[in-house]
């Protein structure tokens, strides 16, 4: 059976437009955890009433909906402090969680790798610790959100105090440590293989594992695992890497990674750091976009102004309009070497996307003639396999070959060219 809730919002100073979207948003998070949204209560204020969140007038009314809708959860659409939730809770005698708590338990529901569990932990015990002072709040509301969900595995008890949670944060801490410096290896050593990295960002739920399944299922023939892609928020919150190969043995690393969100919390953004910064160290990314939603451009320039936040400068990017199929856009189609609308779930216009991804990274291509000697026949499978190998002629001694390859294979295998063209 599916949980309940009351949802509520105050408009400081907003358009309407982007607030109804705020509430909409906040529905679909809900839903996300199976929670049914039963009523919406909203008001205009000039600011957020600082122990009541709303102003009392609105909390009489929301006691009344409360007392006749008896939803299991009332959720808030900003960031409350531990007064307002005293306040909130024990005036209207129902359990009170807001829009971070509500994201923190996506992402505890979402999470299967040990890095993504710790992350989203640490994220957690951060933002309950200054909730646990001043009125007495305790941790079987707080951190319990919800009152219904089960932490997991090595949840802090009900009633632990400051100092337990700050030296659990502390050992977290020290784990995901270890961790992170067990991915920089990763990273490194990727990084020795010479291949050029393309990350995929975007708002949560545009379509970024439907891209990556999509080159997978294009280029590698389907014989990489896929990734988990589903219609929901937060579908993917670890970071998954393939090698996609294109038709002229050009081949790069693909990484996908969590979605973006408005009013992503700020430890959450601090606790997947480590997981973000692969958006740092790529060549290029690809940022997708659900062009068929009426607020694409808003999210575009969230997800832009937060990959500034996280130190991405000067990496090419290309904007995938993806859903293209759910509007009246035509698709596919290129524009100005780094707009590529698409549909990834039909599986067109990915071909366009890899030329433009070409076009991108792969800048240092030469055309060179070699000759190895039939001894050194390695070389000639290392070319069929990392290069475009143009022509081919098997002569008394050796194979001449005739390819457009990177510098850095030209300068690795410098002593079997002849010609540079």
């Amino acid at each position: 059976m599916r949980k309940t809730a009351i949802v509520v919002g105050v408009n400081v100073n907003r358009l309407d437009k982007e607030f109804e979207y705020s509430m909409e948003e906040l529905k679909n998070l809900a839903d996300a955890l199976n929670i049914e949204t039963v009523a919406s209560v909203t008001q205009n204020l000039p600011r957020i009433h600082p122990s009541s969140y709303i102003g009392t007038g609105k909390l009489a009314e929301l006691k009344i909906l409360v007392e006749e809708m008896e939803p299991d959860l009332i959720i808030f659409d900003d960031e409350l402090s531990a007064s307002q939730i005293w306040t909130l809770e024990s005036k209207l005698d129902c359990n009170v969680i807001d829009r971070t708590m509500l994201i923190l338990d996506i992402f505890a529901e979402r999470a299967k790798t040990k890095e993504s569990q710790l992350q989203v932990e640490i994220a957690r015990l951060k933002y309950m610790l200054p909730r646990l002072v001043g009125k007495g709040i305790s941790l079987s509301r707080q951190g319990g959100g919800a009152g219904f969900r089960n932490r997991g595995a090595g949840e802090t008890k009900l009633e632990l105090d400051r100092r337990k949670i700050e030296k659990r944060i502390s050992q977290l801490e020290k784990e995901l440590e270890k961790v992170v410096k067990e991915r920089q290896i990763q990273r490194n050593l990727r990084r020795k293989n010479k291949l050029p990295i393309v990350s995929l960002v975007g708002y949560t739920n545009a379509g970024k594992s439907t891209i990556m399944n999509a080159f997978v299922e294009r280029y590698n023939g389907g014989k990489e695992k896929q990734v988990f892609e589903k219609n929901m928020l937060f579908a993917t919150l670890e970071t998954s890497v393939r090698q996609i190969r294109l038709e002229n043995n050009r081949t790069f690393l693909l990484t996908d990674t969590v979605g973006f969100i408005k009013k992503l919390p700020h430890h959450l953004v601090k606790a997947f750091r480590s997981t973000l910064e692969e958006v740092i160290e790529a060549d290029v990314i690809i940022h997708v976009l659900d062009v068929s939603d009426p607020n694409y451009s808003e999210h575009m320039h969230f997800t832009n102004l937060l990959l500034e936040e996280i130190g991405v400068k000067d990496v090419p990017i290309i904007y995938a309009y993806n859903k293209a199929d759910l509007t009246e856009l035509p698709f596919p189609k290129v524009e100005n070497d780094h707009n590529v609308f698409l549909s990834a779930k039909q599986r067109v216009g990915m071909k366009e996307l890899a030329e433009v991804i070409r076009k991108k990274i792969f800048t240092d291509t030469i055309q060179c003639e070699l000759f190895v000697p039939y001894e050194e026949g390695d070389v000639v499978s290392y070319f069929y396999k990392h290069a475009d190998v143009l022509s081919m002629d098997h002569v008394e001694e050796g194979t001449k070959l005739l390819v457009e390859c990177s510098k850095w294979d030209a300068e690795t295998y410098q002593k079997f060219i002849i010609n540079t063209i």
